[in-house]
């Protein structure tokens, strides 16, 4: 039998899993930052974000903005599961911790 492997990453605290595809955060439109400037810090900052998974629903999640455009904020976040994703979110979603 065939042993399925769960994409992970290592955090500050050892291996974190990734959120599965089929729970994924809900992104804002990749059309609609062509063209944007982008600016990408050299250093994430703490953000706290709404975001909706497929399975999951709504949820207030910490993370990191890790790079944005003026209407867009690219997250990485930790559900409430404990695994990690990313995402593209219309910036009225996404505040400063």
């Amino acid at each position: 039998m065939a042993s399925r492997r769960r994409d992970r990453t290592e955090g500050p605290h050892g291996p974190i899993d990734r959120v599965p595809l089929r729970d994924a955060a809900e992104g804002a439109p990749g059309r609609s930052r062509d063209g944007a400037r982008v600016t990408r810090p050299e250093r994430g900052i703490p953000v706290r974000a709404w975001i909706t998974s497929r399975q999951s629903g709504e949820q207030l999640v910490d993370g990191e903005a890790t790079a944005w455009t003026d209407a867009q904020v690219h997250v990485r976040y930790v559900d409430s599961h404990g695994r990690e994703g990313f995402v593209w979110l219309w910036a009225g979603a996404v505040r400063r911790r």
